[in-house]
């Protein structure tokens, strides 16, 4: 019997956690403008304010690929950035939307093994661009390496890591993330095959 309870619970809990997700984001979007329009109709209707929602947001996202839009936008971003509560609020949420969304800032190029937070201790970190000039480093080059915290990726710790002491994954970021995401319960083998060779700047080195 014990044994069946926990195959079920394996099975329906990411099945109800994700559905009760879809059901409060579904709630919060559908209230966003669900209760302008009744008044407006003469009568309540279910869902109403989400389909409402989409639109404004696709008009939104037109207006904002545009040269007026963008200028707009811009002006907002302004006006938002100069009231010191919204400032910190409007700042924090743009930082995480441009991180989930903006693919093309590659945010997260690689998923990297460092050594962290001391010697002989280990865990993933994702790539997000270089710095050069870093004091004992090769050449001064180093990687940026965000290191995530469990089981939220949105925070974490910047860290500056010679290119030779960070060793690539042969993951994607979202597997990666999966693993990070789920303390490590989701967690392919890291040593049978995952670890990659050291970059080319640590290639006769070690790490």
């Amino acid at each position: 019997m014990r044994t069946y309870f926990i195959a079920g619970l394996i099975v329906f809990l990411p099945v109800a956690i994700t559905f009760s997700i879809i059901a409060w984001l579904f709630r919060i979007v559908d209230s966003f403008l669900g209760w302008a329009l009744p008044p407006l109709i003469g009568r309540d209707i279910p869902g109403l304010g989400l389909v409402a929602s989409i639109v404004v947001i696709f008009i939104i996202g037109a207006l904002a690929t545009n040269v007026l839009g963008r200028r707009l936008v811009a002006f907002f971003e302004r006006l938002m950035l100069r009231i010191p509560l919204a400032r910190s609020i409007y700042s924090a949420t743009k930082s995480i939307s441009d991180t989930i969304f903006l693919q093309r800032r590659a945010a997260f190029q690689r998923p990297v093994l460092v050594e962290w937070p001391r010697s002989g201790m280990y865990t993933i970190g994702f790539v997000t661009g270089e710095t050069f000039g870093l004091p004992g480093a090769p050449r001064g080059r180093a990687l940026n390496v965000f290191v995530v915290t469990t089981p939220n990726p949105t925070t974490g710790f910047l860290t500056f890591v010679p290119e030779a002491e960070a060793r690539t994954l042969e993951m994607s970021v979202e597997d990666a993330l999966k693993i990070v995401m789920s303390g490590g319960i989701v967690s392919p083998h890291l040593v049978s095959g995952t670890l990659a060779t050291p970059g080319p700047a640590a290639a006769g080195k070690g790490v």
